[in-house]
């Protein structure tokens, strides 16, 4: 099959997950609408989008819930049912993991947080560390500028906290330091200013940029090369971008200020 073949195909998987984020959906039934083997199409499915089908309807499913925690007056207990939950408690660990945050703090801060992950300036053992990450930030003339989140991940996919993060002005350089021995991807994503307020996977997909490098070991003796990463517009293939990102507006770094 043709790589547009095959695309058309997770696509329709993913319109599928869209579909029924509330219900049961079994690899069978997305292999069924793929129209590929069980086996095949799990492959198939990682290679498109970078994770397993399962994975991607747990984001899916995760992103429907940032969306109501912000947009609703539902309670937790309810959206946990909403999006394929039968445990409340089940829903909160795995949204906090993915998130950074609790739903109910992910409300209350209007879908943002306080503090991302261990940072550039977080203490890390000596041993087993090999040094900074450096890379520039590209941005097509074609793309509105802004912000840009930093994060290297130990998948392809930006959920849970980063190993090390950074929050740059707009595109351009930047450095990750102390990174670990492991193997490492980084990881991009950019809204235009002006539209910070909007919360990380649940604006308008047009407007957000990602990008990515790696996959990246880091070796004690490994001279890591700079990173060069150019942005484009999200994808309906990407998988959806769940961390609460740093709150950027003048008025709630006051109030964190104070």
């Amino acid at each position: 099959m043709t790589t547009t073949a095959i695309e058309a195909a997770v696509l329709r998987v993913i319109n599928e997950m869209h579909a029924n984020l509330g219900q049961e959906l079994t690899i069978d039934d997305m292999a069924r609408t793929a129209m590929f083997s069980k086996f095949h199409f799990t492959r198939v499915f990682r290679d498109v989008t970078g994770t397993s089908p399962g994975r991607y309807l747990s984001a899916l499913r995760l992103q429907e819930a940032k969306r109501l925690l912000l947009e609703t007056n539902f309670s937790v207990a309810d959206i946990s049912s909403q999006v394929g939950y039968s445990s409340v408690g089940t829903f909160s660990s795995r949204f906090k993991s993915c998130v950074g945050v609790s739903p109910s703090m992910f409300r209350e801060l209007e879908g943002f947080t306080q503090e991302i992950g261990p940072g550039e300036h977080a203490a890390v053992p000596a041993e087993g560390v090999h040094g900074s990450l450096r890379g520039r930030v590209h941005l097509p003339e074609d793309r509105t500028p802004g912000h840009c989140f930093v994060g290297l991940f130990p998948t392809p996919v930006p959920q849970g906290q980063p190993v090390r993060c950074a929050v740059l002005n707009g595109p351009g350089s930047f450095e990750l330091r102390d990174i670990p021995a492991g193997t490492w991807y980084v990881l991009v994503h950019s809204v235009p200013y002006g539209y910070e307020h909007l919360p990380s996977g649940t604006g308008d997909e047009d407007i957000v940029s990602v990008g990515s490098y790696g996959p990246v070991t880091a070796h004690q003796d490994t001279l890591l090369m700079p990173a060069e990463i150019t942005l484009r517009p999200l994808d309906a293939l990407d998988p959806p971008i769940l961390m609460a990102l740093l709150d950027l507006r003048t008025d709630a770094l006051d109030r964190i200020a104070g």
